[in-house]
């Protein structure tokens, strides 16, 4: 049994569920995000799946973060990242190998903070989702 994303692979254009995700990841909407992400990936496969998963992970991190849960958010930065280690550095558009690298600085200064002063996080740190090429639509 296949689910409608299951044929989706990194060459193709972003859906409009992946473009809501977008959204809802740079609004820090990330319990929404994962929710949205979860309906991509289920019944997806091979590097669509290590993408939607990872992408994923790093939401539900970051809403761990929010709500004071240390241990959530330095596990799931890690296995976020883990999961896009593994998909092209774009993937559906989405700048794949910045948001590891985001997620990694993230999950570093949160290792230094300690569970104590975990909300101390510069907000400059919070992981973002990019497009790539995004600069060949902006006005101007």
């Amino acid at each position: 049994m296949s689910g409608k994303s299951g044929g989706r692979c990194c060459t193709d254009s972003p859906s409009g569920e992946l473009l809501r995700a977008f959204g809802e990841f740079n609004r820090h909407d990330w319990f929404e995000c994962h929710e949205t992400l979860e309906d991509l990936w289920v019944g997806s496969e091979g590097e669509a799946q290590h993408f939607y998963q990872g992408l994923l992970q790093i939401a539900v991190a970051l809403h761990h973060w929010r709500n004071g849960n240390y241990g959530g958010a330095i596990h799931l930065l890690t296995r976020g990242a883990d999961y896009l280690r593994r998909v092209s550095p774009v993937c559906q558009r989405i700048e794949v190998a910045t948001l590891v690298t985001d997620a990694d600085r993230c999950r570093e200064a949160l290792a230094a903070l300690g569970p104590e002063r975990m909300a101390d996080l510069d907000p400059a740190l919070i992981p973002r989702m990019r497009m790539a090429g995004a600069e060949l639509f902006r006005d101007g």
